[in-house]
This record gives C-alpha cells, structure tokens and sequence, in this order.
C-alpha cells in the first residue's frame, strides 16, 4: 500500500475530495494540518486514515517530526503534497529531508517560484516574456521605464497571487512604491515588468509521471486578479468551453521545459488585447507565470462541472495507477461570479436563484482567506452557450449607482472582446 501525506488537507475546503479519492484507490492517506481533528469536516475524516495536529503549518520542526512519525508509524513515505501554492516550497524541502522522490525537490524551487527565473524556461519552449528588471533603486527603476513606458508592474519575485502586486503609472507613484518597500519589506526581491495589455488564460492539466497531460481545461479572467484585489472589485472568471489550441500547445510546451511530472498544474498566460510591438499581436500567446498545482478556490470543481467529469479522481487516479480511465462528458461554459458586500446591485440574490436555478452549481459565501481576490458571496453556474453566460455576468453584477455601473460597463466591453476558435 502507497502512503500519501496530504499537507493542510482542510484548505481550501474543497481538498478533502482528493484525500476521498486516493483512500478510493487504495492509498494510505495521511493528513497533517493545523486545524484541531474534531473541527474537522465530517468528510475529510472519513477520507483520512490517521490526522497529525500541529500547532503551526509555519513551523518546519513541528511538520518534521509529524512526517517522521507517519514514517515510523508506517514505513516509507510515497508521496507528500499539499497541491497549496503556499506551501509549495515546504513540501520540496520536506521532500528532500525524506528522500521522497515522487515531487518537485528543493533544487527544483527557482524555477518555478521565482517569477524572474520563469522566464528562461518560457524562452526555452518558444513562449514571448514581458521585459523586466529586479528593482533596485530610483534611478534603476527610471532607467528601465525609459525602455518600456509606463505603467509597469512590480510584484514579489517569489509571491502568491496577485498580493502585494502594484502598478505604477509616473515617476511619483515609483517613489511611493520605493518608500513603502524600504519600510515595509527591506529584504523582499521584487520585479518590475512591462505592462501587458491583455486577459489572463490558462491552461488546466493533469500531468503522469512521464510528462504527458491526462486531462487538459483551461480558464479566462477578463478583469485581472491585482485589479480585483487592489480596487476591491467584484470578481470574475471562467471555464472555457473547449480550450484553445495555441493555449494548449503553450501549456504543453511549458511543461516539457519546466520539467512537470506527476502534477495538477495551472499555468497563466497573457492573451494580448491589442498589439505591442516588444510582445506580439492582438491575440498572441505571452507567458505570464507557472503554478504547480491547481488553480485556486474552487476551480476544480467548476472544471468537473464544464467538462461533466471528477478531476479529483483522475488526480487520484494519475497518482495510484499512472492513468485514468475517467470520462470527460459534455463540455459548457462554467462561470462564477464574485460579487462584494457593500455594492448596491440590481437583482437580489433571490431573483437571481429564480432566474438561474437550473443553471446554478455552487452557491455560497466566500472564505475569507479566498474573499480577496474572489469577492465575498459566490455564484457558479454553467451554459451552453457564451451569449448565455454573458447575459448571466450581466444580471449578477449589475449595479444601481453611476460609478460601479461605468465599471460595469468596462466589464462588458472586455467580455465582448470574444474568444480565440478552439481545435
């Protein structure tokens, strides 16, 4: 029997299906969290053969010695995941501390955590890079923008998400940004990038132990995640219909370079909305960065609901078996819907369950740690058609007063924009 340690199976909330369906396949799976066993949902219990509770995720001799003590219990470790962005790196090192070789190890981390260091392996699979510069000081900072223009971005090298992400758009605003790090974070490593005039799309995959996809998907965020979080926006995204050729060789082509094997990845890609002349055309394929492991929140769910299948299972599947057998059923559009507390919106939450009850699939109230960059109350539903899912982002997020309605406005011209023909 396989022994499968799952780092903070209780978060997000979701995890605890792929803990069900690795116990289905026959696995040992064994959790270490922070969150006390009996506050523990009732189905991630039953999805555990034995919990270890530590006092704090953050504290690595504590998680060692839980890992130390699952191995005794029970011999050699097979696997150690948390398929959590933050704790990407803990897992490596624990990885490499036990000598468990399924995953990603220590040496391994640059590459994909540090933003800067992405970029020679987008380079390598033929996928154009924003410019960039690792900030320094006023006159570096000045001297690059003199290259590109403004805005530019500057966000974390080695960060998660879009926090602490910020745009700057003249010389004074640098300024602030160089002032708020020297007092803020001193030792932080940020990069200044190029702006990219563009919509987010991703590419969704399950990827065996040989470097082939299993399973592929793909999403589109038409308002970008840093606008969401730094405007305090309402929040939108979607499951594609059928995923997009030139996503999916992009996404194929950054998984040979970077070397990804038996994972769930999630790699974002810019999709130019109008020419720049460093980057490409309308339309093109930019690299914008790799996450190794699945989208956030609940989009596995919306993927299973857009491609009428369980990709937990086919997850569990690719770790017990090496394949799946899983079916991938009828494809639609799955769309959620962030809205923020304190907008005043046109329809009600009951007028809206009225309206779309046959298309809804998830309706809840967003966790805090998620309500940053997703809002705060949730709707995820599904539609043949595009035209469908527009009118239902119109319906959701209309608003009654002027300001939130020009916003609303600019959602809707970005929506228009369409979508690339999938193959």
């Amino acid at each position: 029997m396989q022994n499968f340690i799952f780092i903070s199976p209780n978060f997000p909330t979701n995890y605890w299906q792929f803990c069900r369906e690795l116990k289905n396949n026959g696995l040992n799976v064994l959790g270490i969290g922070d969150q006390p066993y009996e506050e523990l949902k009732p189905e991630l219990k039953a999805s555990l053969n034995e919990y270890y509770k530590v006092n704090s995720l953050e504290n690595y001799d504590e998680v060692y010695r839980a890992v130390a003590f699952f191995t005794f219990k029970y011999g050699r470790i097979d696997w150690l995941e948390s398929n959590n962005e933050y704790w990407l790196e803990r897992d490596a090192a624990l990885r490499t501390d036990f000598h468990i070789t399924s995953g990603f190890q220590t040496s391994d981390m640059p590459r994909i955590k540090y933003k800067s260091k992405m970029k020679e392996y987008y380079q390598k699979a033929g996928i154009a890079t924003a410019r960039y510069h690792m900030v320094d000081d006023f006159a570096g900072c000045k001297a690059f923008v003199a290259q590109v223009g403004y805005p530019v971005v500057v966000k974390p090298d080695n960060g998660v998400g879009a926090s602490d992400t910020h745009r700057l758009s003249s010389d004074k605003e640098l300024e602030e940004f160089l002032a708020y790090k020297e007092k803020e974070h001193p030792d932080v490593a940020y990069i200044m990038e190029e702006f990219v005039r563009a919509e987010v799309n991703s590419y969704d995959a399950i990827i065996d132990a040989h470097g082939n996809p299993i399973f592929e998907a793909g999403n589109v965020s038409p308002v970008s995640i840093m606008d969401i979080v730094n405007n305090d926006d309402n929040s939108i995204y979607y499951i594609i219909k059928d995923l997009p050729e030139d996503t999916r060789a992009a996404g194929r082509a950054a998984v040979k370079s970077f070397g990804v094997k038996s994972r769930f990845v999630h790699f974002e890609f810019f999709r130019m909305t109008e020419d720049q002349a460093s980057m490409g055309k309308k339309g093109q394929i930019v690299a914008l960065e790799v996450n190794m492991r699945p989208c956030g929140g609940f989009t596995p769910d919306m993927i299973d609901f857009a491609r009428s299948t369980n990709v937990y299972k086919i997850w569990a599947d690719m770790i017990a078996f090496g394949g799946t057998d899983m079916p991938v059923g009828e494809h639609y559009y799955c769309a959620f819907a962030g809205r923020r507390d304190g907008k005043s919106f046109v329809y009600s939450h009951e007028q809206l369950m009225q309206k779309y009850q046959d298309n809804m699939r998830m309706v809840d109230r967003i966790p805090e740690a998620l309500s940053g960059a997703m809002g705060n109350q949730m709707y995820v539903a599904t539609f043949s058609t595009r035209d469908e899912m527009e009118k239902f982002y119109s319906d959701v997020l209309a608003v009654t007063d002027a300001t939130n309605a020009k916003v609303q406005a600019e959602l809707t011209k970005v929506l228009a924009l369409g979508e690339p023909e999938a193959v």
